[in-house]
């Protein structure tokens, strides 16, 4: 066949997809099948409420396949779709040969079975009488699909099955029940199928020419917000170069334990976080391509394999703080709960060069650095993420070539994203930070260290059980009026000037007064910088005493955060 074009795209009914002797298959090792009961209701509604319609459809959304010949396609996206339609068409089948009736409706039912068979799942072998198939499921499960569920037999020991074989045999169980609620006999049934199912589902069908294509697609459509797993096609890519066996026994393994640790979604980050070690400037949508260019051979797969496993478990702990990792490790757990709270993610590669060329004394100061790097340039200054990575790459890859050998000589190359004093001071002075959902957090998280910075006793902002306070209250009563006009107020609530730390007994009894009537509550706190309020802002609360106490908090925080070597 001709390949002229990136992909090719239409609407296209499920009939259409099926028919005309087309064959569909999985790649052997795509994700097993793991549509459950919440999945086939949803679809089973959709088709209940097509079923006394001629106008209306429905769509299933994109079907992504790889056109190995005219009538052949590799399904790169849409197997649950199609394996659970079809698991319904076997259904229909199943049950009209078992419906009741004279001699007359049971051989129009057997009739119609056999045509509705010959549609949608293939052809009976004329010399073996063997059922044969349009679909073809993956690794796993096609043994199951084709010996049990195409031939309509019942398994002797489900239980016993795997998880995705048991999957396939509740879903053909699951529709069979639903079936008998279907009025109107054989011809009703076979109408569900041949018209509702068949002709008022439709796909937007989306046939690309390779692996390269089909993951410039899979990123598009990601963009966009469908439900798509560039991992898995990455993984079809590295068994294809395979051909072994054995090897592909072994590769299968392993893959399953890497991917068990840094899980399925997340791959496809940690792959490149793990290239811009060595090469800068990996966009997601080049991945594929990158990969592609640098493994070809088997050996090649099995030494990508070998260098993503001493990295995966590194890469999990980042995003758990109970990691074993950091049991022993004395102080990582804090700078990894601040990274996980700053949700910055560009400093992973560096990380990974650090955990493999320094000490675990110099891997957490390395840590420590980037969190004070990543306060200062994303949580306060909210500078570009973009200049992030090509910066950490740099870092990473002077430890990996030995250009780098310490903490000291890992800051010189993060100088660039290292934000002065004088910056950070000006952007802290007029931070505003919500106090709602995940801002809160971080808002705690600020206030809880400059307390202990003042206070000179811990205070962590998670087991910490005081509230923030805003001296201007969020829901300001008309009496702050006269301190701040209305028009201006909303700019002034969340100032961290306008933040401090409350116990909740005593954040009830303030409400939204005035700072005058404040002041003997906040007398009575536990905290040093609310106690602070009380002597050192002697006049009412307006902008400009704000500003002044944001600008001395500021200022504090500039050493609170510092580099150790700047």
């Amino acid at each position: 066949m001709a390949k002229t074009n990136l992909l090719k795209t239409q609407d296209t009914t499920f009939l259409d997809l099926i028919g005309n002797g087309k064959i569909y298959r999985v790649p052997p090792y795509q994700r097993d099948y793991s549509w459950d009961e919440d999945h086939w209701e949803d679809l089973w509604n959709d088709i209940v409420e097509l079923k006394n319609t001629t106008e209306a459809r429905h769509y299933m959304g994109a079907l992504v396949v790889e056109a190995l010949t005219d009538r052949e396609f590799l399904i790169i996206d849409g197997q649950q779709r199609l394996a659970t339609l079809s698991i319904l068409a076997l259904a229909v089948i199943n049950t009209l040969r078992s419906l009741p009736g004279d001699a007359a409706e049971k051989a129009a039912n057997q009739d119609r079975a056999e045509r509705l068979r010959g549609r949608f799942i293939g052809e009976k072998d004329p010399a073996s009488l063997v059922e044969s198939s349009k679909l073809f499921l993956n690794e796993t499960d096609d043994a199951f699909y084709q010996d049990y569920l195409v031939q309509l037999r019942e398994p002797n020991n489900p239980r016993g099955l795997p998880k995705s074989n048991q999957l396939l045999w509740r879903c053909f169980q699951w529709f069979q029940k639903r079936l008998k609620d279907i009025g109107g006999g054989g011809q009703a049934l076979a109408k569900l199928l041949s018209e509702t199912v068949a002709r008022h589902l439709l796909f937007i069908q989306i046939t690309v020419e390779d692996e390269l294509n089909a993951y410039t697609v899979f990123e598009t459509l990601n963009a966009r917000g469908l439900e798509l797993s560039s991992t898995d096609l990455l993984k079809n890519y590295l068994f294809s170069r395979v051909n072994v066996a054995a090897d592909l026994s072994a590769l299968q393994r392993r893959w399953k334990t890497l991917l068990s640790i840094v899980k399925q979604e997340r791959f496809p980050d940690f792959l490149r976080y793990h290239l811009l070690c060595g090469t800068p400037k990996i966009r997601k949508q080049r991945l594929f391509k990158q990969v592609r260019e640098a493994v070809r051979e088997p050996q090649e797969v099995f030494d990508l394999m070998k260098a993503l496993e001493a990295r995966a478990e590194l890469f999990a702990a980042l995003d758990d703080t109970e990691h074993e990792y950091w049991q022993e490790l004395q102080g990582a757990r804090h700078y990894i709960r601040e990274l996980q709270l700053f949700k910055v993610r560009q400093m992973t590669p560096l990380l990974f060069a650090a955990w493999e060329k320094l000490e675990p004394a110099d891997f957490v100061r390395v840590l420590k650095l980037v969190s004070v790097v990543s306060f200062r340039y994303t949580a306060i200054s909210g500078l570009n993420t973009n200049e992030l990575e090509p910066v950490y790459h740099k870092a990473a890859k002077a430890l990996l070539t030995g250009q780098a050998k310490s903490p000291a000589d890992v800051f010189q190359h993060l100088k660039p994203i290292y934000v002065a004093d004088e910056k950070f001071v000006r952007d802290f002075a007029v931070k505003e930070i919500e106090t709602t959902g995940q801002r809160k957090r971080l808002a705690k998280f600020i206030l809880c260290a400059l307390e202990s910075d003042a206070s000179g006793k811990a205070c962590d902002y998670e087991a910490d059980t005081g509230t923030i306070e805003h001296i201007l209250p969020e829901n300001p009563s008309a009496e702050w009026d006269a301190c701040f006009k209305p028009e201006r107020q909303p700019d002034f609530i969340y100032r961290i000037g306008n933040l401090t730390l409350l116990e909740a007994s005593l954040n009830r009894q303030v409400e939204n007064g005035l700072l005058t009537y404040k002041r003997p509550t906040y007398a009575h706190s536990a905290y040093q910088l609310t106690r602070q309020l009380v002597d050192s802002i002697p006049e009412d609360w307006i902008p400009a005493v704000l500003e002044a106490r944001q600008l001395r908090l500021a200022a504090r925080a500039a050493h609170l955060w510092r580099s150790d070597f700047a």
